[in-house]
């Protein structure tokens, strides 16, 4: 976990979703507010359609570069939300797999949504994030 980011686990809460409960940053840092990130590639073309998992891969490998870019990495990232085009319930459940275990043991507090349609064509996942990250490991001031 990274030194500007402290994940909180209420006792008197379900931890039955693999999730925190809250995230406080540092003193001393900067947030960074990523866009949704999409599972679309350079060209802006949607990726793996009608694959809610292939998708999901998508918009994490799409958000680490975003990470990278801004200095961060997924051990900075605070707090995350995640959008599946579907009513199906076990879409989300399966999203959310996916985006859980690219976390790993940095469990980050999340919200898991089911809308009505995403943005790109075919674009069935989306996953939004915020980071924090120490003042002196940004790019600049």
């Amino acid at each position: 976990m990274s030194a500007a980011v402290s994940l909180i686990t209420a006792s008197l809460l379900s931890s039955h979703a693999g999730y925190s409960h809250a995230a406080v940053v540092a003193s001393g840092t900067r947030l960074v507010f990523l866009a949704g990130s999409c599972p679309v590639d350079l060209d802006g073309s949607t990726v793996a359609v009608g694959d809610v998992a292939g998708q999901a891969r998508a918009c994490i490998d799409n958000m680490a570069i975003a990470l990278q870019a801004a200095g961060a990495t997924i051990s900075d990232v605070v707090s995350t939300r995640i959008l599946v085009a579907s009513r199906d319930r076990e879409d989300l459940v399966l999203a959310w797999d996916i985006v859980r275990a690219a976390f790993g043991d940095h469990a980050v507090p999340s919200t898991l949504l089911g809308v009505t349609v995403l943005g790109y064509p075919d674009q069935l996942v989306e996953v939004e994030a915020v980071a924090a990250i120490s003042v002196d490991s940004t790019l600049g001031s």
